[in-house]
C-alpha cells in the first residue's frame, strides 16, 4: 500500500499498472495535475502474511487539491498473483 501511495504521489504509472491485478487493471492511469498527495495513514490490515492469499488495507490518504486540503479513506483488497501482491479493488467498489 505504501509503495502504491508513493507511486501515485510521483505519478509512476508503470509501477501502478504492474502492481494492479490484470482482471481490474485499467488501460492507463489518469493523473490529475491539480492533485498533490501529502500523507498516508494505515488504519487496519487483515491477512497479507506469507500464509495468506489475500488481504485488505484500510487507509486514509491526505492530499492537496488546487490549494484545498482533503482526505480520502478506502479499504483496498490485495491478492497474490504470480507470487506477488497486487491491488485488486476497493471493498464495495
Amino acid at each position: 500500500m505504501r509503495s502504491r501511495f508513493s507511486a501515485f504521489a510521483v505519478e509512476d504509472e508503470a509501477y501502478l499498472l504492474r502492481t494492479w491485478h490484470p482482471a481490474t487493471r485499467p488501460a492507463r492511469v489518469e493523473f490529475d495535475r491539480g492533485m498533490r498527495w501529502t500523507g498516508l495513514e494505515i488504519e487496519a490490515v487483515t491477512g497479507g502474511s506469507p500464509i495468506h492469499a489475500d488481504g485488505t488495507v484500510t487507509f486514509r490518504a491526505r492530499y492537496d487539491y488546487r490549494g484545498q486540503p482533503g482526505e480520502m479513506r478506502e479499504q483496498s483488497r490485495f491478492v497474490r498473483h504470480e507470487g506477488a501482491w497486487v491491488y485488486l479493488d476497493a471493498v464495495g467498489g
